[in-house]
């Protein structure tokens, strides 16, 4: 496992995303409106939309391309669609307010 830093949290507004490259994967962070992150892969297992510019409702981002409505904690497309993508463990520095995300080996 390899864990990178990639932003500030002061990068991020609330209910919206940026998107990081790392490793050659491009990765999209949301901040919910509690305040949480979520990291996962920037393409919509569909047909790839870029999930970063899709609209945040609770915990799930709706695809700007077809609508699938996709939960940010597990990556798993909600019914009646079918599908999942990467998901990545994020961290905060409570002092520094770096952002940290945990990619598997």
């Amino acid at each position: 496992m390899s864990k990178f830093r990639i932003g500030h949290l002061a990068d991020i507004d609330e209910k919206g995303a940026r998107t990081f490259l790392v490793e050659d994967t491009e990765i999209a962070v949301f901040k919910l409106s509690d305040g949480s992150l979520h990291a996962v892969e920037n393409r919509c297992p569909h047909k790839g939309g870029k999930l970063s510019e899709g609209m945040i409702c609770g915990t799930a981002v709706h695809c700007p391309l077809h609508d699938w409505k996709i939960d940010l904690r597990s990556g798993k497309v909600h019914e009646p669609d079918d599908g999942c993508l990467n998901t990545y463990k994020t961290e905060v520095d409570g002092d520094s307010g770096d952002i940290y995300i945990t990619i598997a080996g």
